[in-house]
């Protein structure tokens, strides 16, 4: 998930799009997932592309 998909609000559609994509890849073959089947990532909180000083992310 690019910067861009979060901060345009697109985040949500891309982690249901990825996570149809490996349901699709695990119903297809799932010998190849030994463990369980595959999740994307959770959502991220923020995306920074230069994360400011800690002390720059407060000031504002």
């Amino acid at each position: 998930m690019t910067p861009a998909d979060v901060h345009h609000g697109r985040a949500e559609t891309v982690h249901a799009d990825r996570a149809r994509i490996l349901d699709a890849a695990y119903a297809a073959t799932p010998e190849r997932f030994v463990r369980h089947p595959p999740r994307p990532p959770a959502l991220p909180t923020a995306a920074w592309i230069n994360k400011p000083a800690d002390s720059e992310a407060t000031a504002h």
